[in-house]
């Protein structure tokens, strides 16, 4: 028997499948595909309803519009730069269910420990006893993680995460010679296996606890960021270190996940957005010249993040403001090689190239024939849903039942106050419109921006009731641009 394993449900840990099998050998049996439950919801799902937004900020943390070089990017802090060849995902034939969960591969014994919420919704970890070694996914690395990642997703969990690593501990680091795991070098002997899980469990409880302590004693996220370091003790094993997360990211990250983005303090409660906020900081301070000048003496004391601060100001002020542009990127430039983590140096120097160049426009990132297969319905319609432009949706009133055919599915569509409602296994008798088409043709003119009018015409799409108002429901969803500015108003 020959099996694939994914560890967890990130694109960098599953996309390559195809590379090593095929979807037909799965479903044929020659090959199972072994994952944790909810791997399939998480793999399909995280980057599907903000995806537009977490590709752009994803530029910025791998620097992926950035050059090759010395100056430019040189790592993502946890490993080489992601991989540009093709995404590929074959749904699981086997899933781990539960802690102690065991099985064999050929001659191979399996012993699963499932970790959700970790480093990422669905992940596990395995013990191979004949070999005396244990696998670690992405809960054990080599450097800190992060909790939040700059590219935008759900904050994880730090204090589960030191959790799963202390039973981890219990279960496996005792019985192991070896340890391997997602990203990074092996270890080899158990005392060393022992001390790096220990220490790097005992980071990720500090960072926990003691922003917890923090926060209940007064302090925003900020504040905290500001004043937590790891004790000597964590701090000088380099397996702790901010290479990829770091303590100031992470420390806010534990604050938003039991508090939120509000510190509150009423003055933040409702405060400006950013360019009028300028505007009027700009003003307050006596105009840019001014500012560029308390700009540059911050810069000349070596302060390059109150520099950034008044040099933002400036930019997002008056966008045209070449000087403050070209200064700012200075700025960015010299904070980006004075960073630690990789993850910050790709943002700030992407951050200096997009303010000297502009955004570079970049095709929308397209799922693949097989990720659009794993994708439910229900989740493509949620897609649909998040871009629906509220003032047509708000100028009418209508229902659509529609069938897809080669999945036997029926959805019910009301559209009205400004939203897109979509229900399964529903059929309402009196919807103003019954469709019956493929999935595939769903998709084309849902999102592949295919007119339906040939469609109906050539009895591709059946309809029943009024054609129009298929056309109606496709002209509510608007087109992504996914080149938004970020450092420029």
């Amino acid at each position: 028997m020959l099996a694939v394993i994914y560890s967890h449900s990130h694109a960098d840990h599953y996309g390559g499948v195809e590379g090593v099998t095929t979807a037909a050998d799965a479903a044929a049996g020659k090959v199972q595909i072994i994952a944790p439950q909810g791997f399939l919801e998480e793999a399909v799902s995280e980057n599907i309803i903000a995806g537009p937004a977490m590709s752009r900020r994803a530029r910025y943390q791998f620097g992926l519009t950035l050059p090759r070089t010395p100056e430019g990017e040189i790592t993502s802090g946890l490993g080489p730069g992601l991989s540009r060849g093709t995404l590929t995902l074959i749904a699981p034939t086997h899933l781990v269910t539960h802690t102690g969960q065991d099985m064999t591969i050929g001659d191979l014994r399996l012993v699963f420990q499932l970790t959700p919420g970790t480093e990422a919704p669905a992940e596990m970890n395995f013990y191979l006893p004949q070999l005396r070694a244990v696998f670690m996914a992405e809960n054990a690395n080599l450097t800190m993680h992060n909790l939040l990642p700059a590219r935008g997703a759900l904050v994880r969990d730090a204090k589960a995460w030191a959790d799963y690593l202390t039973e981890s501990v219990r279960l496996f680091a005792h019985q192991s010679d070896v340890m391997f795991a997602a990203h990074g070098i092996p270890r080899f002997g158990t005392e060393e296996i022992v001390f790096f899980l220990t220490n790097h469990r005992d980071a990720y409880k500090y960072l926990h606890d003691q922003s917890v302590r923090l926060m209940n004693a007064g302090f925003t996220g900020p504040e905290i960021a500001e004043v937590l370091k790891l004790p000597e003790i964590l701090r000088k094993q380099w397996f702790n270190r901010g290479y990829y997360g770091t303590m100031s990211h992470n420390a806010k990250a534990v604050y938003q996940r039991y508090m939120g983005w509000y510190d509150a303090n009423p003055a933040n409660l409702n405060p400006l957005p950013p360019e009028p906020m300028a505007k009027r900081y700009i003003a307050a301070m006596g105009g840019a010249e001014a500012v560029l000048a308390h700009a540059k003496d911050a810069e000349d004391a070596g302060d390059l993040r109150w520099a950034a601060t008044l040099l933002n100001h400036a930019v997002f002020a008056d966008e045209t403001n070449t000087t403050a542009r070209e200064r700012l990127a200075n700025i960015y430039t010299r904070m980006g090689f004075e960073s630690e983590a990789g993850t910050w140096r790709n943002i700030y120097l992407t951050g200096a190239q997009e303010l000297r160049d502009g955004a570079m426009k970049l095709p929308p990132t397209a799922m693949n024939v097989g990720i659009l297969a794993a994708t439910t319905t229900p989740m493509l319609l949620d897609f649909a849903s998040v871009r629906v432009n509220p003032e047509k949706a708000a100028a009418r009133t209508f229902k659509i039942n529609i069938t897809l055919t080669d999945r036997n599915e029926k959805i019910l569509v009301t559209v009205g106050n400004g939203v897109m409602i979509h229900e399964h296994g529903v059929h309402d008798p009196d919807a103003g419109a019954a469709l019956a088409m493929t999935r595939p043709h769903l998709l084309m003119t849902l999102f592949a921006g295919q007119p339906c009018e040939p469609l109906i015409e050539s009895g591709s799409i059946k309809v029943e009731g009024d054609a129009s108002l298929y056309g109606a429901m496709i002209d509510l969803i608007e087109p992504l641009d996914t080149n938004f500015p970020i450092v420029t108003p």
